[in-house]
């Protein structure tokens, strides 16, 4: 047998990558534990996937405003 072929074998790190990928499919959820925000933003980040698997939705200055952790910029004329 082949040196590489037998090292190859002794490392093998299959069972890890699919540990892995069962972790990253189950987590999906995760962004909705924590809070409001992180819900909420976990919310619309499950919906908007399900148009476009490849996007990323992210806390923007408007859902802390929403959420009591950030006030809005006083205005002038306000």
């Amino acid at each position: 047998m082949n040196d590489r072929t037998q090292t190859a074998r002794d490392h093998d790190d299959s069972e890890v990558i699919d540990r892995a990928e069962q972790n990253s499919v189950s987590g999906g959820q995760q962004g909705r534990e924590g809070g409001n925000i992180q819900r909420d933003v976990g919310t619309q980040d499950a919906l908007a996937r399900a148009d476009d698997p490849d996007t990323h939705t992210r806390v923007t200055k408007e859902d802390e405003i929403a959420h009591g952790e950030r006030y809005p910029a006083p205005r002038r004329g306000d």
